[in-house]
């Protein structure tokens, strides 16, 4: 087991718990599994799936760090180098001109995301076929996915199918969509890019109190009167709404992870089946909040390492509403806290 501290912020979950992130089946799986090698290379290469099984194969504890303030330390996963994949010897297979190493999905979006190539070649990352010993499940990206150490876990793609040298960085998916960051270090909290609109361009859209559908990540929202705010399906990544007034909004199906919401007051919100996965809500007012249905996963109720746990810790009522399943996607101490705050408020 790692003796490492968890990086900033991320929260421990249970050891024979693994969250599910992201889509959960791939895309077209009529056709044979394949991994192709192509781009700035010497030649492209194409493995079957059971090419690949066959290699040589090494087995190591990888710490996973999600992106969404989880953590699994000193999982076991099993596969082939990558190193031994792009290697002839002592002969590399891409050319002069490769810079970045793409790594892309077969998935219905064509997931997507890259490294430097210097990057790929100092985290030597490996093509894995089994976690803790079995097989992996199709969710967490089986048959093959990518394991991509020392980064958030967005940077080891699932159901990897394609493996691309490019000359210059293009940012896939998670980055140019998600709005990740494309540093992904973990230690530093590289989580999210810089938000999306102007300081002007903010300030309309929060006078306006409707965010429905829109892109928002990472706006900042602090300190503001949002009474009955309509935010129905926005997608507010890492959005900033610290000691905002929040009665009554409707996040319904709206994308808030990672989003700060400390201290602030949502008497009567309703997020049902929103995306809250690494929200921070401690210290917030949730009496009488609609969270049916909303995905939990790295969710902060209160903060157990404060110097005064008291004044970050959510207010909860009989009438915060909750569901049996996303009370069980916290960890463990973030659900204890919940379920006793739900009885003293009984």
């Amino acid at each position: 087991m790692t003796t490492n501290p968890l990086p900033p912020n991320q929260q421990l979950v249970r050891g024979d718990r693994w969250p599910v992130v992201g889509e959960r089946h791939p895309g077209e799986t009529d056709s044979p599994w394949t991994l192709e090698i192509c781009g700035c290379v010497q030649r492209s290469l194409t493995f079957s799936l059971d090419q690949i099984l066959a290699m040589p194969h090494v087995t190591r504890q990888i710490d996973v760090h999600c992106v969404t303030r989880w953590s699994k330390p000193a999982m076991s996963f099993t596969g082939v180098r990558l190193h031994d994949l792009l290697h002839d010897g002592d002969a590399s297979l891409w050319t002069d001109e490769a810079k970045v190493v793409s790594f892309v999905a077969r998935s219905e979006r064509n997931h997507s995301t890259s490294l430097l190539l210097n990057e790929m070649l100092d985290l030597d990352p490996m093509v894995a076929w089994q976690a803790d010993g079995s097989p992996l499940a199709t969710e967490h990206g089986g048959p093959i996915r990518m394991v991509v150490p020392g980064k958030y876990f967005y940077k080891s793609v699932k159901w990897i199918r394609r493996i691309e040298f490019l000359s210059e960085e293009r940012l896939g998916y998670w980055e140019s969509e998600a709005g990740y960051h494309n540093g992904a270090d973990p230690w530093r909290e590289e989580r999210y890019m810089a938000r999306t609109l102007t300081k002007q361009e903010a300030l309309r859209v929060i006078e306006a109190r409707d965010f429905s559908g829109r892109d928002l990540r990472s706006i900042n929202a602090a300190h503001r009167d949002l009474t009955k705010l309509n935010a129905i399906e926005a997608l507010l990544r890492h959005a900033d709404f610290r000691s905002s007034h929040l009665q009554d909004a409707n996040f319904r199906n709206a994308n808030l992870s990672n989003a700060n919401l400390q201290h602030a007051d949502l008497r009567n919100a309703c997020f049902a089946n929103a995306d809250l996965e690494g929200a921070d809500l401690s210290g917030a007012d949730l009496r009488g909040c609609d969270l049916r249905g909303a995905s939990l996963f790295g969710a902060s109720f209160y903060q157990p390492d404060s110097n005064d746990a008291s004044k970050l810790a959510a207010v909860i009522d009989d009438a915060t509403q909750f569901d049996v399943a996303s009370l069980d996607a916290l960890v463990e101490q973030q659900k204890a806290f919940v379920l006793n705050a739900i009885s003293s408020g009984s």
